[in-house]
C-alpha cells in the first residue's frame, strides 16, 4: 500500500495536507492504517482521518467528501448518507472504466487521478487499491 499512498499525494497536497515528510507525514500514516492497525493505532488513525477530512472540507468551494470501499460502499463521508451513496454508486463504475481505458491504452500504466468538471461541480477522484477518495467542489467559488 506504500506506493499507492504516494499516488493520492496529489489530492492531499491540493487540499493542504503536507506530504513533504514522505512516509512519516500524517496523511500517509492515517491512510496506512487501513490494513489492520492495533486498536490504539486505529483510534489515532481515525482521529487523523477526521482532522484531514475537516481540513479538506474547510477549503472554499468544497461541498463534500466521500471515501468508499471497492464495493462502492461509502465508509466515511462528510455528505448526507443518501447523497454519499449516490455519488459512490455513480463514481465507482466510472473510475473502473477510466482505469480500464488507461490500461487498455498502455498495460504498464494505471489511473491515479480523475477530474470531472461540469457547470456546477468539479468531482476529484483518487482511486487507490482498497478505496476511492472523492471530493466534490464548486469550481465557481471565488478564492
Amino acid at each position: 500500500m506504500g506506493q499507492s499512498l504516494k499516488d493520492i499525494g496529489s489530492i492531499m497536497v491540493l487540499f493542504g495536507c503536507d506530504v513533504a515528510d514522505g512516509e512519516n507525514n500524517s496523511c500517509t500514516q492515517l491512510l496506512a492504517h487501513s490494513s489492520g492497525p492495533s486498536p490504539a493505532a486505529a483510534a489515532a488513525a481515525m482521529s487523523e482521518v477526521e482532522e484531514t477530512l475537516k481540513r479538506i472540507n474547510s477549503h472554499k468551494g468544497v461541498q463534500g467528501i466521500v471515501i468508499m470501499n471497492m464495493d462502492a460502499v461509502p465508509i466515511r463521508s462528510t455528505m448526507d448518507p443518501t447523497l454519499a451513496t449516490k455519488y459512490a454508486s455513480q463514481i465507482k463504475p466510472l473510475a473502473d472504466k477510466s482505469r480500464s481505458v488507461v490500461r487498455d491504452l498502455d498495460p504498464q500504466n494505471d489511473l491515479t487521478f480523475l477530474r470531472i468538471r461540469s457547470k456546477k461541480h468539479e468531482i476529484l477522484v483518487a482511486p487507490e487499491k482498497d478505496f476511492i477518495l472523492v471530493v466534490v467542489q464548486n469550481p465557481n467559488v471565488e478564492g
